[in-house]
């Protein structure tokens, strides 16, 4: 168990999505948000996380006084900043607050707002921008699959690349995806009525992001190029950079593919195949195996017990064969795991600050040894020139003996 204790923030939230609070006052959203992990096994497309390779939100895990950042900002940065001050996810904005402030962030926020104000309408639901940040805050994920645009119709984006809210059914894509885990679990029982909301893969540490965060009603890509681009590969860099424990990247399509090309290769999985669009699916989506190698992966990585994801969808029907949890003993692994994941990050902290000592001692050593063969060199050069010196004098004063008109100099004597 690990000695580095942090109580877990909870967020409550909805069966469908995790509504950030929306009271007017942005103060009043400081500390993180709450979350109340659900008992048992999986859930219907309308429920929540289970035991089966579950994750639950923790506390940021670097120091940041949230209260003290926002004061810290301008009042136009306060004013467009608001959206991400109240529904991002506190465990996010505290490794983003730099990228947000950063003129080309601000820029799109002033894009986005002469949308609205030229009466443009566009998806997702504000609210519901960030709410892949609260369904996995950053010590919970595990995999991340990236999308591109969010869907542009009614009722059907939510924050959750391919997921769609009920009653939508599931677009095309995300049936394939449907078909192609079934190839990897027979198990797998898609969500009744056509479902597609994905939040249970959400809560059990999948980061389901897509590339641009918002689109215009009914005009795909129409938000694209705006800023989106650099925020969303951003937290893919961050996570690649301090999940150390390892994360499965999914990049379908050869956009999502360059997303990923910088992703450490010896730290983290990256699984690339085509997009699960019916117009490539059938170009080896459908056999791709990406949701079984992904849980071979992380039971590896993070052991059998917790590493696995749970793909299921519906209740009572785990992919994995497992029984419904207890709560209270899910919770404790869930605990177990993201400390067992903070003190690696720690440990390789330690280990990088370790290595640079050494490497720090071993030139100063280097340096003392130089020195040292330096000084032998002198002294012993001065030691062979004295030495002849002396010898050569001894030969001219010998030679000169019995002649008394040549008297030896005082320092041609040897002493």
């Amino acid at each position: 168990m690990s000695t580095l204790k942090r109580k877990a923030a909870t967020q409550a939230g909805g069966a469908d999505a995790k509504k950030a609070k929306q009271n007017g006052s942005i103060m009043s959203f400081f500390g993180p948000p709450k979350v109340t992990p659900a008992a048992g096994g999986p859930k219907t497309a309308a429920g929540g996380s289970n035991g089966g390779g579950s994750a639950v939100a923790d506390a940021p895990a670097v120091k940041f006084d949230k209260e003290k950042w926002v004061a810290s900002l301008t009042a136009e940065q306060r004013e467009l900043l608001q959206l991400e001050i109240t529904t991002l996810h506190d465990s996010w904005l505290a490794r983003l607050k730099d990228e947000i402030t950063t003129p080309e962030f601000l820029g799109l926020k002033k894009f986005l707002d002469r949308e609205t104000a030229a009466g443009k309408k566009w998806f997702p639901p504000k609210e519901d921008v960030y709410s892949w940040s609260r369904h996995t805050p950053f010590n919970t994920v595990k995999v991340v699959i990236v999308g591109q645009d969010p869907y542009h119709n009614v009722n059907q984006a939510h924050g959750l690349a391919f997921s769609v809210r009920a009653p939508t059914p599931a677009p095309p894509s995300l049936k394939n995806m449907y078909t192609c885990l079934k190839n990897d679990y027979p198990s797998f029982v898609p969500p009744p009525n056509r479902g597609g909301l994905l939040t249970p893969w959400a809560d059990r540490g999948v980061l389901m992001l897509n590339t641009c965060l918002t689109v215009r009603a009914h005009e795909a890509n129409s938000h694209s190029n705006r800023g989106w681009e650099r925020f969303t590969q951003r937290v893919i860099d961050l996570v690649a950079a301090k999940r150390t424990r390892g994360v499965v990247f999914m990049a379908w399509g050869t956009p999502a593919g360059k997303r990923v090309q910088k992703v450490d290769t010896k730290r983290h999985l990256v699984l690339k195949a085509v997009h699960p669009s019916p117009l490539s699916a059938s170009r080896g989506y459908m056999t791709c195996q990406h949701y079984k190698l992904a849980n071979e992966w992380l039971a590896e990585r993070y052991g059998e017990e917790t590493g696995p994801i749970d793909w299921a969808l519906v209740e009572g029907h785990s992919v994995l064969g497992k029984k419904p949890a207890v709560e209270g003993e899910d919770k404790k692994k869930e605990k177990e795991e993201v400390e067992e994941d903070d003190d690696a990050e720690i440990e390789a902290a330690l280990i990088e600050a370790e290595l640079l000592a050494a490497e720090q001692k071993k030139k100063t050593e280097l340096v003392k040894e130089t020195k040292v063969a330096e000084n032998e060199q002198t002294t012993t050069t001065t030691t062979t020139t004295a030495a002849a010196a002396v010898s050569g004098k001894k030969a001219a004063i010998k030679s000169t003996e019995g002649d008394e008109n040549i008297a030896p100099k005082e320092e041609d004597v040897d002493a």
